[in-house]
């Protein structure tokens, strides 16, 4: 059988940096685990405009529909601050999310115990926290129509369109519960059904998909904005929290800083099944590409890493390969390897990007 297919954009700034790491694994695997993959490299975002005049172009995305799983690093830089908002670094990203059909975002925030300290909330409120957040990832206002700025009674007006769809509601819910599924078996829907039609219609589908085919997980409701106060009040509350697009933004940032940096954070967009069987898929760290850091060799390569870990779980059904590139993970950091986003009031020598790379490939070695 041929090898599963991965295509690599690395990006803009931080983003080949952290690549680079990731490859390093994928190799790793190959090597030792007989886990070998067909990879291809290619442009997005501000790389691509600045060769092709496009944040993606035609050709990449049709390489992104072919394979198994796109691993992307980070787009956007503020060399590209001033470009009109149609070849903006980011609209090659959501162009990818929307025309591969990317539905569902996975966000795990998870707070490994030797990070516990490094959270601006205590560490007894955070320590073991475990939480997944699934964001609907290709409707809601960011992509509703009428959109854009016009000329209203002599004033410049903003539209953004707030549209779901029950079908499109109902495959993101249908994502969450088999995921809670395979967790605690808990799911907490968000929305805001008190003042917005969007969120009564959200609530009514996300209910009748539990009775219907759930009704074993369970389900609670919760409003938007008091979920954002309860994740800073008592985020081990949570196991799975299903949201929409402009939620799940906010609200996935917010879990993120529970655990103490986004260097840490990976995510999943998930589509339907190929024929193949396996999801369209997209994998990405949560972290921009940092410019103020590109090119000295300070980035955290974790959450990319992670991400390749999320691809191992639910595009290649390899499982036990993703607990053991995590399991490697959280022996570095337990050991008290440190990059520079990561170093507490201790002080110390941060590891530099390559650096952890090494400490990973050698705890994956040891736990052979």
């Amino acid at each position: 059988m041929a090898n599963p297919s991965l295509l690599i954009l690395a990006g803009d700034g931080i983003g080949p940096e952290v690549m680079d790491e990731v490859k390093r694994v994928i190799s790793w695997f190959g090597d030792k685990r007989d886990l070998a993959f067909d990879v291809s490299e290619d442009l997005v975002g501000g790389a691509a405009y600045d060769a092709h005049g496009v944040p993606l172009h035609d050709d990449t995305m049709a390489k992104a529909q072919a394979v198994d799983a796109v691993l992307l690093g980070a787009v956007g830089g503020p060399k590209y601050d001033d470009l009109d908002f149609s070849v903006k670094p980011e609209r090659g990203l959501l162009r990818l999310r929307k025309e591969m059909d990317l539905f569902a975002n996975l966000r795990p925030a998870q707070c490994f115990d030797a990070l516990a300290d490094f959270s601006s909330l205590k560490k007894d409120i955070v320590a073991g926290l475990d939480i997944m957040i699934v964001r609907e990832l290709t409707s809601g206002v960011y992509f509703g129509e009428p959109r854009g700025i016009h000329m209203e009674d002599n004033m410049r007006v903003g539209v953004n369109t707030q549209r779901y769809t029950e079908a499109e509601i109902e495959r993101a819910a249908r994502a969450a519960f088999e995921l809670a599924r395979k967790r605690s078996n808990k799911l907490c829907s968000m929305e805001k059904a008190n003042v917005m039609e969007s969120g009564i219609l959200w609530r009514d589908v996300v209910n009748e998909v539990h009775q219907a085919d759930y009704a074993d997980v369970e389900l609670s409701h919760m409003y938007a904005d008091n979920g954002a106060m309860q994740l800073v009040r008592a985020p081990k509350q949570f196991d799975v929290i299903l949201t929409d697009n402009l939620f799940g933004d906010i609200l996935s940032d917010c879990a993120a800083m529970l655990t103490g940096s986004l260097g840490m954070l990976p995510s999943a967009s998930l589509g339907l099944p190929m024929a193949n069987g396996r999801p369209k898929a997209m994998y990405e760290p949560v972290h921009g590409s940092a410019p103020d850091i590109t090119g000295q060799a300070k980035a955290n390569p974790i959450a990319c890493i992670l991400s390749f870990a999320m691809a191992l779980r639910y595009s290649f059904d390899e499982g036990a390969e993703a607990d053991r590139l995590e399991a490697a993970i959280e022996k570095v950091l337990a050991d008290g390897a440190r990059t520079a986003d990561l170093m507490g009031p201790e002080g110390g020598t941060p590891l530099s990007t390559t650096q952890m790379g090494d400490v990973i490939l050698e705890a994956l070695e040891a736990l052979l």
